[in-house]
Parts: C-alpha cells; sequence; structure tokens
C-alpha cells in the first residue's frame, strides 16, 4: 500500500488557498461536511513521487486561531486534536506576496502548536509588477520552516511545493516566536498546572469558546494554584499576544521584503473608485446582470434544443427496440421523460454557475458585497448579510449555511429566514420553461429579449421580497443587537480557467445528481399511478372512448384514450381532489399535481409534468411543445397563458419547496420553530400573490 502523507491546507480567505488545492488535486477531489455540523469539507489526493501519495484536506479560511465563526472553530477543533483522523503530519500556511504581514500572523501561531509546517508565498507573478521582492533565504531561517514560493495563476513552484511536502519530516517543529512571554508569571503558573501539555494549545483551549472533543477543558477550572481570568482579561492578553506577533513579524519584514513603490502600479484604486461608485457602481452591476441573463437564454438555446429532441427521439427508438410491456412503458413514459426534463436545463444552470465564479474569481464580488451593504443597512442587516443572499442565487443549502459567519444572531436568524425568497438554481427550470411558454422571443432593442428581462425581473423580485422581508423581521423580531461589517478587497485579477471549470463542473454535477434521484424517484412513483386506476372507467378506457366517439381518426382516438386513462388513473383522481384549490390560480389537475410533487424540490415540477404528459404517448414531441398544446378545460384556450404563466412564476418565487433547505434551517437554527414558519408563511404568501396576478391578468 503506497504512503500517505495527511496534509491540512490552510490561509487566510483570498490567498489563492482554493487555486493551489486545485493545482495539487484537480478534479481528485470530494465535497462534504464535516460530522454533525454544516460547514464544508473538500478534500483530495496529489499524487507525489515514488508511490507516495498525499491526502490534501482543505481547510475554511481563517484568519487567526482566535475563533470568531464556525469556520474557524472546525480549522482549530482539528490542529488540537492529534487523535483525529484528520490531524496532519504536516501543515500548508497559504499567503499571498501582497499581504503577507496579515498572512504571517496564522503561521506563527501555527508554528507554534508544534506542527510540521511549510509556507507558501503565492502570486509571485505580481511581485514585479508591484515592485517586491523578497529575500527567501533570510525569511525561512527567522520563520524556522521552508517557504516555497508559487504562482497558481501560472502554475510555478508546484512542484517545489510538492518535493516539500513529501520531505516534510526534516522540517523544523519550533515555533518562531515567543508570543506568551508578554505576561510570564501568568503563563508560568499555567504550565506547572499542566505540565505535559502544550502551553500555547492550553491558551488555545482557555481563549476558545469551542467544542475540542477530547481536550477536557474543565480540568482547568478545577485546579487551586492556577488564576481563572475573565473574558474580559482574556481579550487583553489574547490582543497583547497580537501584538507580539505583530513586531516579531514586522521586524522580519524590515529585512527580508522590499517594496520599490515607484514600481506599484494604482490601477486597483481607479477600478475600485468606479465599481464601488455610488451611481456608477449600482449602474456598472445591472448592466453586468442584464448581460449575465441575456447570455444564459443565447449560448445555452442550441444544446437545450439538442438535448430535448435527444430524449424524444431515445424514447421512441427505446419503444421501437424492445418489446411492448410494462417495463418498456416505465422507460419510455416514465424515467426518460423525466430525466430528460432535468437534463434539458444542465446548459443554463452551467452558464449561471459559470458567470457566478468568474466574478468570485476575478475579485468583483467582493466590491458587490461592499456596495451592496450601503442599501442592507436600511433593512435592519449587515453587509455580511449580502454573502447568503448572493450566493443563495446557486443554492439556498449552502446560502443558509454561510450565515454562520455573521456573528450576531439577529441579523443570522433573519438572513437565514429570508434566503429562500432569493432565486436559486433549482428555481431556474420552472422558470425557464414557463417564460419560453408565456413571454414572446422577440428583442427590446437589439440586444435584450422579453424573455431575458423577465428571468431578470424575477431576481429583482426574489432579492427585494428578502431585502423587504428582512425589514419587517427586523421590526418583529425583538432581539437586542450591535454588529460591525468588515469585509477585505481582494485583488483584481484574470479568472483561472482551471479553477473556473472545477467549479461549474462540481456544482453543475452536485445540482444534477442530487436533482436527478429525487426526480427518477418521483417519475418511477409517478409513472405508476398514472398507468394504473381504480375502477372500470379505467380498465374499459378504450371501449368506452370508442363507443363516444366512433368516426374519429385512430391517431385522434388514441389520443383521447390516453386522456381518458390519465384522468381515471390513480393521479388523475389525486389531481382532481387538489383542482379546486389550484383552480382559481388558473391551473389544471395536472399542474396541481407538479405543485405537489415539487414541494421536494421546485425543479422536480417540470420533470413530473414531462412524465404525465408523456403518459400513454408515442409521438416523438419534446416536453416544450407537449406543454404548449396543453388546453384550459373551461376557457377551451391554452392552458399555458399570459396569466396562468405569470401566477406560476411568482408561485415559484415565493414558494418555500424545497425539503433540503427546510432541512438545513432546522439545523442550523436547533428546532423545527423556525422551517415550519417559513414553510406555512411562504406557502400562503406565494398562493395568496399567484391568485391575485391570475385574477387580474386573465
Amino acid at each position: 500500500m503506497a504512503k500517505q502523507i495527511k496534509v491540512s491546507l490552510i490561509g487566510n480567505p483570498n490567498t489563492g488557498k482554493t487555486s493551489v488545492f486545485n493545482l495539487l488535486t484537480g478534479l481528485n477531489q470530494q465535497v462534504g461536511n464535516y460530522p454533525g455540523i454544516t460547514v464544508e469539507k473538500k478534500e483530495g489526493v496529489c499524487k507525489l513521487s515514488r508511490g507516495v501519495k498525499a491526502h490534501i484536506l482543505d481547510l475554511p479560511g481563517t484568519y487567526s486561531l482566535n475563533a470568531s465563526s464556525l469556520d474557524e472553530n472546525v480549522v482549530i477543533e482539528l490542529l488540537l486534536n492529534r487523535s483525529d483522523k484528520d490531524f496532519p503530519d504536516v501543515a500548508v500556511v497559504v499567503s499571498d506576496v501582497e499581504n503577507l504581514k496579515r498572512n504571517l500572523l496564522l503561521f506563527t501561531q501555527i508554528k507554534d502548536l508544534e506542527i510540521p509546517t511549510i509556507l507558501v508565498i503565492n502570486m509571485a507573478d505580481r511581485m514585479i509588477k508591484k515592485g517586491i521582492s523578497l529575500d527567501i533565504p533570510l525569511l525561512e531561517k527567522e520563520l524556522n520552516t521552508k517557504i516555497a514560493l508559487i504562482s497558481a495563476r501560472k502554475s510555478e513552484g508546484i512542484d517545489k511545493l510538492k518535493e516539500l511536502i513529501e520531505s516534510y519530516t526534516s522540517l523544523s517543529k519550533k515555533p518562531c516566536v515567543n508570543a506568551l512571554s508578554f505576561a510570564p508569571e501568568y503563563f508560568d503558573k499555567l504550565q506547572k498546572a499542566f505540565p505535559d501539555q502544550s502551553l500555547y494549545k492550553l491558551w488555545l483551549v482557555i481563549t476558545q469558546d469551542i467544542n475540542f472533543r477530547k481536550v477536557d477543558k474543565q480540568e482547568i477550572s478545577i485546579t487551586s494554584d492556577f488564576e481563572i481570568k475573565s473574558k474580559s482579561e482574556l481579550k487583553r492578553l489574547q490582543q497583547k499576544e497580537t501584538i507580539k506577533r505583530y513586531q516579531f513579524i514586522n521586524t522580519i519584514l524590515k529585512k527580508g521584503l522590499t517594496i520599490d513603490q515607484k514600481a506599484a502600479t494604482g490601477m486597483r484604486e481607479r477600478l475600485d473608485r468606479i465599481l464601488t461608485h455610488k451611481f456608477w457602481g449600482y449602474f456598472i452591476f445591472l448592466v453586468i446582470l442584464l448581460v449575465m441573463f441575456q447570455a444564459i437564454y443565447d449560448w445555452s438555446s442550441y444544446p437545450m434544443d439538442l438535448i430535448d429532441e435527444s430524449f424524444a427521439w431515445l424514447s421512441e427508438a427505446t419503444r421501437e427496440i424492445l418489446p411492448s410491456g410494462p417495463l418498456v412503458d416505465l422507460i419510455t413514459e416514465g424515467i426518460i421523460p423525466g430525466l430528460g426534463g432535468i437534463v434539458i436545463f444542465i446548459p443554463q444552470i452551467a452558464f449561471l454557475f459559470l458567470f457566478i465564479s468568474i466574478l468570485e474569481e476575478s475579485g468583483y464580488m467582493s466590491r458587490v458585497v461592499f456596495l451592496m451593504d450601503r442599501i442592507m443597512r436600511r433593512f435592519g442587516l449587515s453587509g455580511k448579510s449580502v454573502v447568503p443572499l448572493v450566493s443563495g442565487t446557486a443554492c439556498a443549502i449552502p446560502a443558509v449555511m454561510a450565515t454562520r459567519n455573521i456573528e450576531n444572531w439577529k441579523e443570522r436568524l433573519i438572513t437565514i429566514l429570508v434566503v429562500p425568497f432569493t432565486t436559486c438554481a433549482a428555481r431556474l427550470p420552472v422558470y425557464l420553461i414557463i417564460i419560453a411558454l408565456v413571454i414572446p422571443d422577440e428583442k427590446v432593442g437589439w440586444i435584450f429579449s422579453y424573455q431575458s428581462l423577465t428571468l431578470m425581473l424575477l431576481y429583482f423580485l426574489g432579492f427585494g421580497t428578502a431585502v423587504g422581508s428582512a425589514w419587517i423581521l427586523n421590526k418583529v423580531l425583538k432581539i437586542k443587537s450591535k454588529s460591525y461589517f468588515v469585509i477585505e478587497m481582494p485583488g483584481y485579477k484574470v479568472p483561472l480557467f482551471k479553477n473556473v471549470a472545477i467549479n461549474v463542473i462540481e456544482k453543475t454535477k452536485a445540482f444534477v445528481f442530487g436533482a436527478g434521484k429525487i426526480i427518477l424517484a418521483i417519475s418511477i412513483i409517478l409513472w405508476v399511478l398514472a398507468s394504473f386506476g381504480p375502477n372500470e372507467n379505467f380498465n374499459n378506457a378504450e371501449e368506452i372512448i370508442s363507443e363516444l366517439h366512433p368516426n374519429l381518426a385512430q391517431e385522434e382516438l388514441d389520443h383521447k384514450i390516453a386522456s381518458y386513462k390519465l384522468e381515471y388513473s390513480f393521479i388523475g383522481y389525486a389531481g382532481k381532489a387538489i383542482e379546486p384549490i389550484v383552480s382559481p390560480l388558473g391551473y389544471d389537475w395536472k399542474i396541481g399535481i407538479g405543485i405537489i410533487s415539487s414541494f421536494a424540490a421546485r425543479e422536480v415540477f417540470v420533470g413530473t409534468l414531462a412524465t404525465i404528459y408523456s403518459v400513454g404517448s408515442e409521438e416523438e414531441e419534446t416536453i416544450k411543445n407537449r406543454m404548449a398544446s396543453e388546453v384550459n378545460s373551461q376557457t377551451g384556450g391554452p392552458l399555458f397563458n399570459l396569466a396562468s404563466g405569470i401566477s406560476l412564476l411568482l408561485f415559484y418565487a415565493f414558494a418555500m419547496q424545497c425539503m433540503s433547505t427546510l432541512a438545513i434551517v432546522k439545523r442550523e437554527t436547533n428546532t423545527w420553530k423556525w422551517p415550519m414558519t417559513q414553510l406555512i408563511f411562504m406557502s400562503i404568501f406565494a398562493y395568496g400573490v399567484a391568485l391575485i396576478a391570475y385574477q387580474v391578468l386573465k
């Protein structure tokens, strides 16, 4: 068995840690959660020389070991528990050459834990442009470590880093600074009380209010000769420790780092003045959104048409090749149309993730967060709440998880409650198919179409509703709070193709496979319910229809029989039972079934209708065409018209139809009170808005 080195990748946010992780692991990585908590866990495998492999664990971004968020707690907890299966053989601390002073604070703390540590200085390609020069041998000597100077953008220095990882046993474990020398009497007593423990680890256990599993914090409180200090006193000691570390860092950087100010350029400052301007900043952001949504439509139309036609052809070809029977009917009428209902949206979902990844990689998303903080404060939210609201455009689940970085409980709770209003990728399939059916495919001017503008308005509607709900909740929830907004502005950079590609592939794959499991199961259940009936009306459908319509052509007769059997199937009776509830919204019983089934996940709606409309059909016809040809039995016109279409769009804009999000909200709030409140309020609100829209427009 090949030897495997356990490596923890650690660093401040925006240092290029993810880029280093992607360069080391490529697509040999997987994403999960740490046991019992919602913090994301990324790990992968890197091949070194002579059959040696490195298991790389990408730890959450952290500024220091003085934890202020759940992400930072995870880092500290892992580094303090040698019995943890992920405890590293070597720690790789990633820093940014332009922010080396700040990044080295975390490095000196990790060195104090007596773990073999490698310092990676990233973005070396920017050194000449910024007029920066480093004395690497001097820094290695002063920091008591080995340094890998790399450029993740140009993939330079990675081989050197791999060599250092492989030879980690030669690294010194000694600290590079005596950061606890500012209060000798206190720390001497602490060491005497626990002579077998690392002094710095004891200090972390005392100052951090987190669960350290096998590290027993209560031992300290029962020691009679040890002085217990108050929280305020401990905070003052932490500040002194930080000052001590920065004094050491300043001293070595004066000798090991020089910056030629004449060579440095001020492009970043000039761009910031424009992109965060109180008028032009919002205008530019609006234009970027318009271009993004128009591109989602234009670029994805060809692959979507190809996928739609391919699934229709596959269903027909399967029916012709295989012998007829219930199993073939299940495959051609249930499984293939159901999966086609989600696969068709892969291009548009992939493009959505592509644009979000580019905005994040370029450094622009941080400017958006800063820009939107001016608005958020008026609604009782911090700028930190914008991060979950913006990330909610991809998926509400990680967006709810992202609220853990909001220290203030009131702001965090409000953000959790309103995040599901933002338009996530799961709503996208519903929006796209309904917009295509009821909104004209015509251009406004030369560039933007009515359809892309409608999609953008739905995104704004979701965001506006979230912010408005936050304002109401801020007034209703009587929780005293005070918070501050701090955000780091990373340097602008051209997005790395590899990072963007991996992000798009991983997130699209997770979305499709996650939704695919639900859709496949529901498609099979729906087909069974639609293919069998409880009485003679279903079983004798052919005879009944033949007697009622003796002169019809065979093709039209078959269509009548299929419709009749569907109406008197198990799913038909279920749909008829709920039709009185949904008919005021302009929906028939088939749409009602789609809405009920999509409470598991919104994207199931399209797959459900694809399955229902395919039952009994032997024609090679696309999902969109089947839906467009549906007739409203009450009016005799198209079922999907402007009134019913807008009603459906608004219903899905506001309804809480995602069981996974409810489960995550329960976990984050540790009670069913808030997720059930979300479900009930959002469902009633969605129904009311959809009802008003249909009644006004019909």
